[in-house]
């Protein structure tokens, strides 16, 4: 029997006729699928494309597309996958979903395989030929692994590397996926290449009032057949913002092209806003009240910030913007509202959003704004992306 499924609402920008940035669509993501995946798992498709540079114009909505396991070659797609709780009275005998372990076997799309261990709660273990970035939106989840399980809460977010794993979720949660094409070898598909140390976190830095330190965790098979924990810790990579007390940009993943290549490490590439060309970047970032600062910032202060995160050009401030801290960059970003509340300031009209809530920017001159008590914090997956 299928499970109702929670709405997601899906905001996403355009640009109008005079170049000027607003809202597209704004209202429940329209591609959700009841029991999708399994008797009590949904899937809501938020966005798909199939090359390295996203389109960031048309008309088309593209996450009312077709599901495709797992996503477009040369492409990917966003998701949300919901999984209710495990019922008081479970009794594998009579699951529906019940998938036994078995050897490794590919799936029809040749870029999947699986090992079974599935039921009405759990992925079953299984691997894809992607990179993923796996963003805890509510709940609890376990991440398995050859090495053991991990439990995510919200907030989390891991970087599966191509990796073998499973996902159980006996308690139920609410997960977004970016999945993109990766690069397997040869001879070793799936293998870690290269031979990159993890970043470690400077555990001495003095966090801010109101900053949480987000969670990294980093998976991938470092023999054949064998998926194995390479890192979980809070995200290395953290930048602040003098000018705005509170205000926090933690790095967690680059990649540098599409497909991806399955690497140990990615934040010894140069800091950015924007992705890499053909490539995307993963970050959280808080959002302070704007109480903190509002007032005593200027053009200055903000130019300060733009060169500190390593893109000068992404800022369009002007004494006329709605919002000293506009910005716009060639890239599609997938933001994800992990906690609080906050403003999306475009051009044209600013959007009040929630936890849970998703803003897909296509390219398009906007801010964020937080007029509430408390720090907000947003998952941010960018891709780069061409006007077509």
């Amino acid at each position: 029997m299928s499970i109702p499924i929670t709405p997601i609402r899906r905001v996403v920008t355009g640009i109008n006729a005079q170049g000027r940035s607003k809202v597209t669509w704004d209202g429940p993501a329209p591609n959700a699928n009841e029991a999708a995946l399994a008797s009590r798992t949904n899937n809501t498709n938020i966005w798909v494309w199939d090359s390295p540079k996203l389109a960031l114009n048309g008309d088309r909505d593209e996450g009312d597309t077709p599901y495709e396991f797992p996503g477009p070659k040369s492409g990917g797609h966003v998701r949300v996958v919901e999984t209710l709780a495990r019922v008081d009275n479970y009794d594998p005998a009579t699951d529906p979903d019940i998938h036994p372990v078995h050897e490794p076997t590919p799936r029809p799309s040749g870029r999947s395989w699986d090992r079974g261990a599935k039921n009405s709660y759990s992925s079953g273990m299984h691997k894809t030929a992607s990179l993923d970035f796996g963003i805890m939106l509510s709940g609890e989840r376990e991440m398995i692994l050859d090495d053991g399980p991990l439990l995510m809460q919200p907030g989390d977010i891991a970087i599966q590397l191509g990796s073998w794993h499973n996902w159980s979720s006996p308690r139920g949660c609410i997960m977004a996926f970016d999945m993109m094409d990766a690069h397997f070898i040869d001879g070793a598909p799936g293998l870690l290449q290269g031979t990159d140390s993890m970043v470690a976190p400077d555990l001495s830095f003095e966090i801010p009032d109101g900053v949480k330190r987000s969670r990294r965790i980093v998976a991938g098979d470092n023999m054949p057949g064998r998926s194995t924990l390479l890192a979980d810790t809070v995200a290395p990579d953290i930048r602040l913002d003098p000018a705005r007390p509170g205000f926090a940009a933690e790095r967690l993943w680059v990649s540098n092209k599409t497909p991806a290549n399955i690497v140990r490490e990615s934040l010894h590439f140069p800091h950015t806003i924007e992705p890499p060309s053909n490539g995307t970047l993963c970050r959280i970032y808080t959002i302070p009240p704007d109480e903190n600062w509002s007032g005593k910032v200027g053009k200055v202060e903000v130019e300060a910030y733009f060169r500190a995160m390593g893109s000068p050009g992404a800022s369009t401030f002007s004494l006329d913007a709605p919002h000293p801290f506009m910005q716009k960059t060639q890239s599609m970003d997938f933001c994800f509202v992990l906690e609080g509340q906050v403003t999306l300031v475009l051009d044209e009209e600013a959007v009040h959003l929630k936890s849970g809530d998703v803003v897909i920017q296509r390219g398009t001159n906007h801010a964020w704004s937080n007029a509430s008590p408390n720090p907000c914090r947003i998952a941010v997956s960018s891709h780069d992306g061409a006007y077509y």
